[in-house]
Formats: structure tokens, C-alpha cells, sequence
């Protein structure tokens, strides 16, 4: 059964997510956990047509480089990826769990040390004009699945089902929403009788699961799988009110409640009855021990459903970029005096 689902979302990656065409170069990258879904990614490849090639990132050898590499190296991309990047059409990536935000294999340090080529990657990409998918099961292990009460083959089943929806579907909706979230419009979130009122800026971001010439040329060559959500960027000083969060998950473990205050783009209290052991790390760790919203995230999947790992993702989530991410399940929003979502559902 898994092997047939990996199948149908290998061939729908292919074919609808990147548009991979007879004659063209693929580069699948894996790591451990990845390896039978990236065995039917090369297969769908070559009965297109295409030459796919296929990297594995060992999770013992990546965190043995980790503790025990040259701090000079670690984190660095060589002189063959760049060729390789160069020289490919398409790309799959399935990260592996140590790459998650929620592991106790590594420290939050060791994890910056040992991504730090991520820009060079993405302007080498944006170079190599490549279409590129994320699929975004790879990063659910024991430590995730764990504080999501599942276990891990049931939130990558979950995930995978939820990549097999209608791209189409998803990205007329996400231009309709993303019209509403251009620069300087006004957003109203209203839940559990708390108001929060912002201004977005900048021009939004679709996540519809394609990766085409339009996010090409907008410099977003990788696209997450399963799809998607519209994210606008906020303006932090037009912050005002009062929000309370559902549960989320952040790196130093669930949060299972918070109540944050705004006034004129200053947070003047935040607070959490179940989990104030979460905020004080949080706090800790964000600038000026007190976070800023910087983001508005609206989901759009109809499948995905909260708490498997993406609660970004579900149709009528909202989620607020806070420095970590905040998830309103029930919320009711407007931007520029249009509703985009009742009562957690998408209007």
C-alpha cells in the first residue's frame, strides 16, 4: 500500500509539480528515511524519459560531521553540488529528520552551522533556472511525532495523501486570496472574541505546489509538497490588539496556549496558562525577548488536517509569524474589508 502511494505522488510531483519533460535532467537528493519514496521518484523519471540522479545524505554520517567536522567545512557546499546543481532541470528534495525543528539530535547552533549553505543553494538554483519541489514528510521522525501524539507512518501517510489534491484547484484559489493580501492592505483576525488589526506589505507568496516560470522568475525554485497556503509579509508597527493562539508547535516543544497583546506594533504582554515553560524559552531566544509579527500565512490544502506535522497547510488555518509560528484554528479574517475566512473555514 505505501509503495503504491509513493508512486502516485512520485508521478504527480513529476508531471504536474515540476513538468518534467522526456530528455531532461533530475536530481533527487534523499535522506535515509526518504529512500523508498526517491526509488519511485527514479522510476516515474525514466519512464518519462528523463536521467535522473540520485544523492543520499546519511543521518549517522550527517550527524557524526556534525559533533566531529572541522567547524571550517561543516555547513559548506563543494565545487561537484554546484556543478550538479548547474546541470540538472529538476529537483526533489527529501530532508531528513535531524533538518526538523523539533529534534534533540542536534542543538538549534549545530542546525545554523550545518545549513549555512542555504543561500548560496537557492542563488545557484535561481541561476540553474530549476524547478524544485520540498517534500515535507522527510523532516516527521520519532521526536516530532512524539509531541504530535502520532506515529511517524501514520503523519507521513497523512502528508503524502494530502500531496495527491488538486495543484489546480489550489492556485486559483491562492491568486483569488493573494489579490486581497497586495501591499497596504488592511487585515481584521478575529477569534475566541480577541480582535488583532495589521497592515500587509510587500507582494504575497503562493505555495500551490507548481513550481513555474512565474516562481521562477520570482526567485522561488523550490515549492513545498504537500501544497500549499498564500503568505503576505506585515508591517510590524501597525500591530494592534489582542490575539490568542491554538496550539503550535515551536522548537522548544508545544505550545499549548498564548495570549499576545499589541499596541501601535509593541507587544505589551504575552502569556500562556499551559505552557508558560515554552514561552519563557522562547523569549529567551527571540530579539528583545518578545516576538514581532512579521508574517500572515493562510492555508489552503483540503486535505491536510491539524496536527500532522504542517499546520500551516489545512484549508482555513491562519498562522501568524511571530519569530515562531503561531496557528489560529477557528479564526475569522478579513483583508481589505473582504472575508477570506469564517469560522476556520475558507469563504
Amino acid at each position: 500500500m505505501r509503495t503504491e502511494l509513493y508512486s502516485r505522488v512520485a508521478d504527480r510531483v513529476l508531471k504536474d509539480s515540476l513538468h518534467l519533460k522526456k530528455g531532461e535532467t533530475l536530481t533527487v537528493e534523499t535522506w535515509n528515511n526518504g529512500l523508498p519514496f526517491a526509488r519511485e521518484v527514479v522510476k516515474q523519471a525514466r519512464r518519462i524519459g528523463c536521467i535522473p540522479v540520485t544523492l543520499l545524505e546519511d543521518e549517522v554520517a550527517f550527524l557524526d560531521g556534525v559533533k566531529n567536522a572541522s567547524k571550517e567545512i561543516v555547513g559548506l557546499m563543494g565545487k561537484h553540488e554546484y556543478a550538479m546543481l548547474s546541470g540538472s532541470d529538476s529537483y526533489v528534495f527529501i530532508p531528513g529528520p535531524p533538518l526538523g525543528t523539533y529534534t534533540r539530535k542536534i542543538t538549534r547552533q549545530e542546525y545554523i552551522d550545518s545549513t549555512r549553505y542555504n543561500d548560496s543553494w537557492y542563488e545557484a538554483a535561481k541561476k540553474a533556472n530549476l524547478r524544485g519541489v520540498r517534500m515535507t514528510f522527510g523532516y516527521i521522525g520519532q521526536d516530532m511525532a512524539k509531541l504530535l501524539g502520532r506515529s511517524v507512518a501514520d503523519v507521513v501517510e497523512h502528508q503524502l495523501r494530502a500531496s495527491l489534491v488538486s495543484f489546480e484547484k489550489i492556485a486559483g484559489k491562492a491568486k483569488e486570496i493573494a489579490k486581497l493580501m497586495e501591499e497596504g492592505a488592511n487585515a481584521t483576525l478575529a477569534s475566541d472574541g480577541m480582535k488583532l488589526t495589521f497592515e500587509l506589505k510587500g507582494k504575497p507568496e503562493i505555495q500551490d505546489g507548481i513550481t513555474d516560470g512565474e516562481d521562477l522568475e520570482a526567485g522561488n525554485n523550490v515549492c513545498y509538497i504537500p501544497p500549499g497556503y498564500v503568505e503576505a509579509e506585515v508591517t510590524p508597527s501597525s500591530v494592534s490588539g489582542s490575539v490568542k493562539l491554538s496550539p503550535s508547535l515551536t522548537r522548544f516543544g508545544k505550545l499549548e496556549d498564548a495570549t499576545l497583546e499589541f499596541e501601535n506594533g509593541k507587544l505589551v504582554s504575552w502569556t500562556s496558562r499551559a505552557s508558560p515553560d515554552v514561552i519563557g524559552k522562547l523569549a529567551d531566544v527571540l530579539p528583545g525577548r518578545s516576538p514581532k509579527l512579521a508574517g500572515l500565512v493562510v492555508g489552503l490544502n483540503p486535505v491536510m488536517k491539524f496536527g500532522f506535522g504542517q499546520d500551516r497547510f489545512p484549508a482555513g488555518s491562519v498562522s501568524l509569524l511571530l519569530g515562531f509560528t503561531g496557528i489560529l484554528r477557528r479564526a475569522n479574517l478579513e483583508v481589505g474589508g473582504e472575508t477570506v475566512v469564517k469560522d476556520g473555514g475558507l469563504s
